[in-house]
């Protein structure tokens, strides 16, 4: 059979039901009334002039009505395009244009910047605006009046085929379109069975539905949905019959998140590492939380610390911190377990048989050999990125006659075969004919008592060909020396991965996903090292 997301959705609000699907605050929207409200946006999509394989952008905050956009896109048999709420004019007129995306659903805190835009998009002919309190512009649609409409299923004779992309910045460049499949993303996720291996998966959609009759997990994506680690989490999810709350603040409240979790009775949080982690570890050291409903928290997307994770498994004995290894172009590529009984290296995960790792001349990295390679998974990947074919044959490639997507992170193969991850070659430094990753050197870093966060790039250098250099913030009521703080990195690293400088700034410029721009990091420290 083929596997549908919006078929699946459908057949679980059968038998959910008035359980909640989505939790946001105050709000509650059952498995019955999301399947309603759904069927009418999709309604409406579709007599605007949408058809098969046009794009429905979403341009909004972590809210309800983010998932229903994608489960009405779903449905209608469009393709949901996640907008990041961050960009500004040029980056968004870029990424409307670059989908193709007919009709979009946005908040309206974001109604003047859509404004400017529409008389560039002649594509973009179907706006809904999200009530978030602003006044509703006057060439928009009300999403809440939309979805008081048509409640009946909407008919398309969906596929297996019908496609998900996710948008995602990378490390250089204007952001690309992974293009899923939503058979793919299904099994990608597990497939209602295990993620690395795929096993106990379900043979039909009705047994599947009959599993999760009696519900799957409460999970909070703290990370945007506009981001594939909270987008897939979020799929995963609802695909499993469990509940999806949302956090009402629009910038991550570490307090809001453990009151929600504690009222809520939330199983499961998505993370993406150290950086959501940090306050989330102050914040129990300040309060006392009832953590007890608790059970996993997920964090993928950028590393995760080996002390975060001791740290949140010592505040609550009881749950597992999994930090899954994967990108937008390759999820489930392998796993990294804490729990009270034990926990694992950093950056070392276990993968499944479909994940290898390449040599840049394109050979088999040999478990044990110490050579490093990238990582590739074969299965269930994206057919490429959308309108790209260059930067398609560059991640996708072909090696013994089988597709693998292979991101371009590095790793080396244990004798054990599981992978330890160095990070990302596009950052790489090379300095005097060593190369070192960045993640590799931020991670010790890290653990320094004095630092809160840090970045590290490769500025040009007449000796060493690129220079290492840190930008760090620090915590509160600290102050760090550099030199002793190169001593602390030399301890644990080889001398010719220590930072040349070291400078303290006040914010490193992540994105609310966590993600390092690592482009306006460089600029940054090149702009103090000539003042220095």
């Amino acid at each position: 059979m083929e596997w549908n997301i919006a078929d699946i959705l459908e057949a679980l609000a059968t038998v959910r039901g008035d359980a909640p699907a989505l939790l946001h605050g105050a709000r509650s929207i059952s498995w019955n009334e999301f399947d309603r409200r759904t069927n009418a946006l999709a309604h409406r999509l579709r007599a605007a002039g949408a058809r098969p394989d046009d794009k429905l952008a979403i341009y909004a905050y972590n809210r309800p009505e983010w998932m229903e956009a994608v489960a009405a896109a779903f449905k209608a048999r469009m393709v949901p395009v996640n907008i990041n709420y961050r960009y500004r004019e040029e980056e968004l007129a870029y990424i409307f244009d670059n989908s193709d995306s007919v009709a979009v659903v946005f908040e309206g805190a974001f109604g003047e910047r859509v404004d400017t835009l529409r008389g560039r998009l002649p594509k973009l002919s179907t706006f809904i605006q999200i009530d978030d309190g602003e006044p509703r512009q006057d060439w928009a649609e009300d999403y809440e009046g939309i979805a008081a409409g048509d409640p009946t299923p909407v008919d398309m004779g969906r596929s297996g085929d019908d496609l998900l992309f996710i948008y995602t910045g990378g490390t250089t460049g204007m952001p690309k379109g992974v293009m899923w499949r939503q058979e793919d993303v299904w099994f990608s996720l597990g497939g209602g069975g295990d993620l690395l291996t795929g096993a106990g998966k379900p043979e039909s959609l009705a047994e599947h539905v009959g599993r999760c009759a009696g519900g799957g997990v409460r999970l909070i994506p703290c990370c945007p949905l506009m981001h594939g680690t909270g987008l897939l989490t979020a799929i995963n999810a609802l695909t499993m019959g469990g509940t999806l709350v949302t956090l009402p603040s629009r910038k991550f409240d570490a307090a809001e998140l453990w009151r929600e979790v504690q009222s809520k009775q939330v199983n499961a949080l998505s993370i993406v590492g150290d950086v959501f982690a940090r306050p989330m570890i102050a914040e129990l050291e300040r309060g006392d939380y009832d953590l007890s409903s608790l059970a996993m928290i997920v964090s993928s997307g950028i590393m995760f610390s080996p002390e975060c994770k001791r740290a949140l498994v010592d505040k609550h004995p009881g749950m597992m911190i999994i930090d899954s290894y994967g990108s937008s172009e390759a999820t489930g590529l392998g796993t990294s377990v804490t729990s009270a009984s034990g926990e694992t290296k950093a950056a070392k995960f276990e993968v499944g048989n479909r994940v290898k790792v390449f040599t840049d001349d394109g050979r088999e990295v040999t478990p044990g050999s110490g050579e490093r390679g990238r990582v590739g998974r074969a299965g269930y990947i994206p057919i490429g990125y959308y309108k790209d074919p260059e930067k398609t044959a560059e991640t996708f490639i072909t090696y013994q006659g089988v597709r693998y997507a292979v991101p371009g992170d590095y790793a080396t193969v244990e004798a054990d075969g599981t992978l330890t991850l160095l990070g990302r070659g596009s950052v790489c430094i090379n300095s005097g004919g060593e190369k070192i990753f960045p993640e590799e050197v931020e991670e010790v870093l890290k653990r320094h008592p004095d630092i809160e966060d840090a970045a590290v790039v490769g500025l040009p250098d007449p000796r060493w060909g690129q220079a290492i250099t840190a930008l760090v913030t620090i915590r509160e009521g600290r102050r760090l020396d550099e030199d002793a703080t190169r001593d602390f990195v030399r301890g644990v690293l080889a001398g010719y991965k220590v930072p040349k400088r070291i400078f303290i700034v006040e914010d490193l410029g992540r994105s609310p996903s966590g993600k390092m721009d690592y482009k306006g990091v460089t600029a940054k420290a090149a702009h103090l090292a000539a003042g220095s």
